[in-house]
């Protein structure tokens, strides 16, 4: 049987002890992103689960179709699938992935939550904030718009990156009402939390983790800056330095 899944971004499940480390890629992109973080904190020895969510690593179309429930979807039966191997899980997630994982954290409390570049509201570019309201019009005659030049400091992680090559309008729009369900959210989280940013993000500017973090009512929240590194933080040249922040906050949390 042929698979649908675009090669490189399929969901993986790495073994370990009984704490679950649940890794939530970005928008339009796909596990690959956070697998090399996968990697690393299982050999720190945490059992690993990487989703795809839903609509991702298979055809812009798919993920035209969907809603940002859907996204909520993925991360929820995650929680459920490591739930059954785990005592303790840690939700880990980038962009995207880090709204749902907050968004989840806002129904049910964790021992840590680790979210990274993540938008607190839509990116600061100037044609989407005043298009946004009626891009469910706009999609019937613009379906999806290519993407701009990329903009990493690692260009090998570049190459190897497995995602969409364009926007759909229609799932841009359900990442609009995805950022205003976080809003709502954040006063209900009190799982302790580190956020992590690149200074040097330039899509989602570092005062969006600014306004998460007086947002949240978590009594533990760390805020942790890295440079050297795009939006992708767990992919670009930063991801070593990521990698270990996030254990070491892992480690620290669990031992408390």
């Amino acid at each position: 049987m042929m698979s649908h899944i675009m090669p490189g971004a399929e969901p993986f499940f790495l073994p370990g002890n009984r704490v679950g480390c649940l890794l939530a890629h970005g928008f339009t992109a796909t596990p690959q992103e956070v697998h090399e973080m996968g990697i690393y904190l299982n050999q720190q020895g945490y059992t690993v689960l990487g989703v795809r969510l839903f609509g991702h690593g298979t055809r812009w179309q798919d993920l035209a179709r969907s809603k940002w429930v859907d996204w909520l979807g993925s991360v929820e039966d995650g929680v459920h699938l490591l739930s059954h191997a785990c005592d303790q899980i840690v939700p880990i997630g980038l962009s995207t992935g880090a709204m749902l994982n907050l968004i989840l954290a806002s129904r049910m409390r964790f021992p840590a939550l680790v979210a990274m570049a993540t938008p607190y509201d839509l990116p600061a570019i100037p044609a989407l904030q005043v298009l946004y309201p009626i891009l469910p019009l706009l999609k019937w005659i613009l379906p999806a718009y290519k993407k701009g030049k990329p903009d990493w400091r690692d260009a090998e992680a570049w190459m190897a990156r497995v995602q969409y090559d364009r926007y759909p309008l229609a799932a841009v729009y359900e990442f609009g009402k995805c950022a205003q369900a976080l809003q709502r959210a954040l006063p209900l989280v009190t799982s302790p939390l580190l956020l992590l940013h690149s200074l040097e993000d330039n899509f989602v500017l570092p005062e969006h983790t600014e306004r998460i973090a007086a947002n949240v009512a978590s009594s533990d929240v760390r805020v942790q800056y890295v440079q050297n590194s795009n939006h992708v933080i767990s992919s670009d040249a930063a991801r070593q330095e990521v990698f270990a922040l996030t254990a070491t906050f892992i480690q620290a949390i669990l031992a408390a």
